[in-house]
């Protein structure tokens, strides 16, 4: 490995190599048509993506099922939907034919919306709850994910990224606060049961050597009871789980695990740390160390929360500004073995060419992201997602629909 710039020498994940060690994180946009098909505005996203050479890119949640989705214009991977995404997958392949494309699948749970899919939960968590799910529910919904997972293989996808994060139902099982007495609760090895059979079908079911399976893990909420603590009301940290979590994982054949933290819609600034506290990103770092240190070398560990420190143009305490820079912090994480690779998500959204940017030594011309967050609340309030800063029709729509608001609250005031 190059010791100047680890961050432009391959990576095996797997029986596959990226190109370097830089991945795109999944971010949903929320531009699918009504039946979950890409649209020109998904295609064009990707499109550039391909073209800015990252080793790999995980292509946002795809959810497993059409009834239980968080964005109203969610892309979708059921059967119906395999046509469209192939086509994309050909698509993309034509842009940059060396980018791995692994495809994330999620099942929205407690973080589906009322308005217009159904919410279900396996245990309700305050302010969030839904429809308990029974076990032959939770039975067809594993169904559901092996059939994902056969139409992103069948689509041309080089592997797939079951979702084990964010608040997601995937994390919801994983969660010692999922104390519920039944098949897929209390003890580890129940709660461990959802992610372990999904894993053990797709191995049987689709049998293909060549098909990379991983998952994104949520290290740590930061709520009591969440991923990474240490029982059902507790919040302090506890690392034993999630290490036997990932060795399991990597025994039922992963290639990679994907480290990740907290649960946006409770504990957002863990999740994707903010201007106010740049400094929640180093947590990250200790995160993909504790995976590291629980898998074998050949299994890849991607690290997460790598936009904040873009060209060091935030404060950060008790640094000098040189050393908080994306480039920086990425090169010595993977020089010193904390990881593997690193994935960035909203910089992704800024700007998707930053690895080809890099690489070439033309880092002023990369369009660097300010952690305004404005695409995060392009997201919650189900519109298309585009980078606000640098996309002028996307800062547009934000400002249009804020004044509209404003207009009406002042209406009922």
């Amino acid at each position: 490995m190059s010791t100047d710039r680890p961050l432009f020498t391959e990576l095996k994940i797997g029986p596959k190599t990226a190109v370097n060690r830089i991945a795109l994180n999944a971010m949903e946009c929320n531009d699918a048509d009504d039946q979950g098909n890409p649209t020109e505005l998904t295609y064009e996203r990707y499109k550039k993506a391909f073209r800015g050479g990252a080793g790999v890119i995980f292509m946002e949640a795809i959810s497993v099922v059409d009834e239980s989705k968080g964005r109203i214009n969610q892309l979708i991977g059921t059967r119906d939907n395999q046509p469209a995404l192939t086509k994309l997958v050909e698509t993309l392949r034509k842009e940059n034919d060396k980018t791995l494309l692994f495809i994330q699948l999620t099942h929205n749970g407690e973080l589906g919306s009322s308005e217009f899919s159904r919410k279900v939960c396996v245990k309700p968590l305050p302010g969030f709850g839904g429809d308990l799910l029974t076990e032959e529910e939770v039975e067809d919904i594993i169904d559901k994910f092996v059939t994902s997972a056969k139409v992103a293989h069948d689509a041309g996808a080089d592997g797939i990224d079951v979702k084990l994060c964010h608040g997601y139902l995937g994390s919801q099982f994983c969660r010692p606060y999922n104390d519920r007495d039944w098949k897929y609760g209390g003890p580890f090895e129940n709660r461990m049961r959802f992610a372990y059979e999904i894993y053990e079908r797709i191995d049987k079911e689709i049998n293909d050597p060549n098909f990379i399976v991983g998952s994104k893990i949520s290290v740590w909420e930061g709520f009591p009871g969440g991923m990474g603590t240490a029982g059902p009301g507790t919040p302090v940290i506890d690392f034993k789980e999630i290490q036997k979590l990932v060795q399991g994982l990597e025994q039922r054949g992963a290639k990679y695990i994907l480290q990740s933290a907290g649960s946006p819609s409770i504990t957002l600034a863990l999740t994707q740390p903010d201007k106010s506290m740049p400094d929640y990103g180093y947590l990250h770092f200790t995160f993909q160390k504790v995976v590291q240190d629980a898998l074998k070398p050949e299994t890849a560990v991607i690290g997460s929360a790598y936009s904040i420190y873009a060209d060091g143009r935030l404060k950060f305490h008790a640094a000098k500004p040189e050393e908080t820079t994306f480039e920086h912090w990425a090169n010595k994480n993977i020089r010193d073995g904390v990881v593997d690779m690193v994935a960035i998500g909203r910089q992704s959204l800024a700007d998707s060419e930053l690895p080809i940017k890099l690489e070439a030594g033309k880092a002023d011309e990369i369009r660097w992201c300010n952690v305004c967050d404005n695409c995060v609340e392009l997201l919650i309030r189900q519109m298309p997602v585009a980078c606000a800063t640098y996309e002028k029709e996307y800062a547009k729509a934000l400002s249009d629909i804020r004044k509209k608001e404003g207009k009406l609250a002042e209406k009922r005031t």
